[in-house]
């Protein structure tokens, strides 16, 4: 991993891009349900003329944010499975909104969910991160 080295600022850097890069991604393609023909049909005038408003859509990530997403999301295996609220917190606040940049899940939210503090939620991320600072600078060393 080529996570080794990195400071906290770096780490939730790093994750939040995969975070962003993970919610970028196509929620479609192939499936293996039956496709059946169908017909578009044009169900009121404003609809024949495109007269929608235009869809915002990030763009698809590249081979390269793919791949470091793998390996960001990798580092969430190197807190302890005993520690899984930590990894609850740290994967749900990784999770970044591609084009306006918010967290999907803020720290009130998070708190919420987990029946706690949301000063307690941010004290368990920062936690998680240091945590997750020293493991990888144990697998470069």
């Amino acid at each position: 991993m080529s996570g080794a080295g990195l400071n906290g600022v770096e780490i939730i850097s790093r994750l939040e891009a995969a975070g962003a890069t993970l919610l970028a991604l196509p929620a479609r393609g192939y499936s293996t349900q039956l496709r059946q023909m169908k017909f578009d049909i044009v169900h009121t005038a404003l609809e024949a003329y495109g007269w929608q408003s235009a869809v915002a859509r990030p763009p698809v990530p590249s081979a390269a944010a793919i791949s470091a997403m793998d390996e960001a999301f990798g580092w969430l295996a190197l807190i302890p499975e005993t520690r899984y609220v930590m990894r609850r917190i740290v994967g749900a606040r990784a999770l970044v909104h591609p084009l306006t940049e918010r967290h999907l899940y803020p720290w009130r939210r998070l708190g919420t969910m987990l029946g706690a503090d949301h000063k307690s939620v941010q004290r368990w991320h920062g936690q998680a991160i240091a945590l997750l600072a020293v493991e990888l600078a144990k697998l470069q060393g």
